[in-house]
């Protein structure tokens, strides 16, 4: 078995693919990692161009848009790491912080999912850590109302306790997707993520974000750029899908 396994979902943007892959080469040269790779029906040479720059990593090609959770876990069921690594492909990572996400991992044994501070390219930090979705909260957010700030625990390391983190760059415990199960594959783009941590939670797993170390996220925002499109849509049903499920009407 592995200790790591970095699962990376691609569509349509090699650019960022080939800069997210350039920044953890150095961690693809130990021995007990694994890259995987899928690509959900990508027209624009991804899974050639990868194939050809990186013999070593494992791609596996759909031949349609099969969205965030059923590809991630196909992900999930191919990877043999003890630790998953779900990085999005917009990402700039580094070796100093996956590594350190492992070794917390390695060190906190109650905790099923930790993530690290994100960035833009200037340095900013974005805005990963959330509390208990819900509709209300998220109609008042595109009504531009201003929420109030959400308390968080911080732990005697300096570590802070959210409801959830999204899914940009979370490291999770083979053992908790055991017990939790996979995305929810009713989810095409979107909360899945939320989804993904409330069952966490639920089941008595900790979750942990790490502001220490932190990698450079693009945070592409395709959904608000193309409110009428086809995978806004997904988005939107997805997100109810997240609030029938887990009764978060109000």
């Amino acid at each position: 078995m592995k200790n790591l396994s970095i699962i990376i979902l691609t569509w349509n943007n090699l650019d960022a693919t080939r800069r997210c892959l350039r920044s953890i080469r150095p961690v693809m040269e130990r021995d007990d990692v694994e890259v995987i790779v899928i690509d959900n029906a990508s027209t624009d040479g991804t899974v050639p161009t990868i194939r050809n720059l990186y013999p070593g990593i494992q791609i596996i090609a759909n031949h349609r848009n099969r969205g965030i959770s059923a590809a991630r876990n196909q992900g999930f069921m191919k990877a043999c790491g003890q630790y998953l690594l779900l990085l999005d492909n917009d990402t700039v990572a580094s070796p100093e912080a996956i590594e350190g996400l492992e070794n917390y991992m390695q060190s906190h044994p109650g905790v099923g999912l930790c993530a690290c501070r994100l960035t833009d390219e200037k340095g900013n930090t974005q805005p990963s850590l959330k509390p208990f979705p819900g509709l209300k909260i998220k109609l008042y957010s595109l009504l531009g109302f201003k929420l109030p700030q959400s308390q968080f625990v911080t732990d005697e390391e300096g570590c802070i306790e959210p409801f959830y983190v999204i899914g940009a760059c979370q490291m999770i415990r083979r053992e908790a997707i055991g017990q939790t199960g996979m995305l929810d594959e009713g989810i095409f783009y979107g909360p899945e993520d939320a989804d993904f941590c409330i069952r966490l939670r639920r089941a008595g797993w900790l979750i942990k974000y790490l502001p220490q170390y932190s990698i450079i996220h693009t945070y592409q925002r395709f959904t608000n750029n193309h409110p009428f499109s086809k995978l806004a849509r997904e988005h939107v049903k997805g997100l109810f899908h997240l609030y029938f499920k887990h009764r978060r009407i109000k």
